[in-house]
């Protein structure tokens, strides 16, 4: 087994990604992106305040701007968040406007009570059954039958591989990439739109699927700032993020997170269908990396990915802004602790994965990456 290849939290700091960090992938979320988003501040003002002048009001956008970006930085490559901020400002003003609208239609009510049920509920409803069944209409007959066997049904990725001849992990892939369609289609179905040019779509799925190197083959920056459809349906494609089924996030702070840690990591992993052994050394990992935040920095964060393109595995980033670590090479020597513990610590949970990598900076913090590939030794 080898080791190297993401990031890990050894004991302390925030992240500043390493050059060999960022060799074999995107670059990770962090540093880099707060850096961005701090030179995309004066353009987002300058977009708020030429609309809005009201000044306390245009903060409150700006900030509202920035946190959405900020929601959706680890599902868009880099060179799209200035393009995704500015339509994002663009929408949240556009938002204000329909809202300050409703109110002047209807500011001569002395008492805005809720209709107790909408007449048109109905039709509503109607109209929503009616989007979901066109979006699943527009994917192919294997998408579907798939999608509807899982997400309906409740047939699981190993049962469905092995009709399909297939694999759990491709399966799970095919799944991903359904979902994403469904979600593009369901959109356009809803507004009752089709795509004014043949980039929408290809777009639209790159930012569904949260797929950044599809982004940039695209040129899906360019795009949002020419394409009004696709600069509006962005906004819900990407804050979708913190509920992705591909994706955990989990806060580190005491012993139980880090068995919460543990075990998220094993049942996220075994949908693409590693082996017993492979789950056990995946979750021993993430288990010294979450013990390392709560030993040495006290609080952190723990985020289990699963990876379909090129190739399929788990990637497990750990970060915290603790202490740092002075001499990384010297932490990741076997036999080297700072502490009395038997734990395996940083040097065993790189024997124990595929790739591994620890950027770390005293006094900021540490950033643990590893990725364990499905089907290698």
């Amino acid at each position: 087994m080898t080791g190297c290849g993401a990031e890990v939290s050894g004991t302390q700091r925030a992240y500043r990604p390493p050059v060999e960090a960022a060799e074999t992938a995107d670059p990770p979320v962090a540093a880099d992106v707060h850096a961005a988003l701090a030179a995309i501040v004066p353009i987002v003002r300058r977009i708020v305040a030429a609309r809005v002048p009201d000044r306390s009001t245009a903060d409150d956008l700006v900030q509202e701007t920035l946190v959405r970006v900020l929601a959706a930085a680890d599902r868009i490559e880099p060179g799209m968040l200035e393009p995704y901020a500015i339509v994002t400002a663009r929408n949240v003003v556009a938002s204000l406007w329909r809202e300050q609208d409703r109110h002047r239609r209807n500011e001569h009510r002395m008492v805005d009570l809720l209709a107790p049920e909408s007449p048109d509920a109905d039709l509503l409803a109607r109209e929503e059954q009616s989007a979901v069944a066109q979006a699943l209409a527009r994917l192919s007959d294997r998408e579907r039958a798939t999608l509807l066997a899982h997400e309906v049904s409740g047939q699981d990725t190993r049962s469905l591989a092995a009709e399909l001849g297939s694999t759990a992990g491709a399966v799970a892939a095919q799944l991903n990439r359904a979902r994403a369609r469904l979600r593009v289609e369901y959109l356009l179905a809803s507004e009752r739109v089709e795509p004014p040019t043949d980039r929408c779509r290809p777009v639209l799925l790159a930012l569904s699927g949260g797929d950044r190197r599809r982004q940039r083959e695209v040129d899906a920056a360019r795009h949002l700032l020419e394409c009004d459809l696709c600069a509006r349906l962005s906004q819900p494609l990407l804050q979708r993020a913190a509920t992705r089924e591909d994706r955990i996030r989990i806060a580190i702070g005491s012993d139980g997170d880090i068995v919460a840690a543990r075990q998220a990591a094993r049942e996220l992993a075994s949908r693409l269908g590693f082996g017993r052994t492979d789950l056990t050394l995946i979750a021993t990992a993430v288990s010294e990396v979450a013990r390392n935040i709560v030993r040495f920095a006290g609080s952190g964060e723990v985020v289990v990915e699963l990876l379909d393109h090129p190739r399929r595995g788990v990637q497990v980033v750990a970060r915290d802004t603790g202490p740092g670590i002075s001499d990384v090479e010297q932490a990741l020597t076997d036999g080297y602790s700072t502490y009395s513990g038997l734990g395996l610590g940083l040097p065993g949970a790189r024997r124990l994965m595929d790739e591994f990598a620890v950027a770390s900076e005293v006094g900021q913090g540490t950033t643990a990456t590893m990725t364990k590939w499905c089907g290698e030794r």
